[in-house]
């Protein structure tokens, strides 16, 4: 039996530190987390799953898509948030 990878495909937000966006423009497959197991006797915690560390980056939301469903990847779409941007001067601060 095949196993079932999931995965996101979004766009990540620029850091509250940064003012450029930077990064921010590429598309990035993550994939999800597998429960990972728990050795009692050691009380260690344990996974096998290594792709739970891979992100990949796309240029565009289709390559990500195309990637995704060429090696059979569940996945889903998180669209960006737009900013909204109002647009103000600097006189506005002393108008009441």
């Amino acid at each position: 039996m095949p196993i079932i990878k999931k995965a996101k495909i979004y766009i990540p937000t620029k850091t509250a530190t940064q003012s450029a966006i930077g990064n921010s423009k590429k598309w990035i497959l993550k994939f999800d987390k597998v429960k990972s197991g728990y050795d009692h006797l050691m009380n260690w915690t344990s996974s096998f799953d290594t792709q739970s560390q891979v992100s990949l980056l796309f240029e565009t939301k289709k390559q990500a898509i195309d990637y995704a469903k060429k090696y059979n990847i569940e996945f889903e779409i998180i669209e960006p948030k737009k900013n909204k941007l109002i647009i103000k001067s600097y006189a506005d601060n002393f108008l009441s």
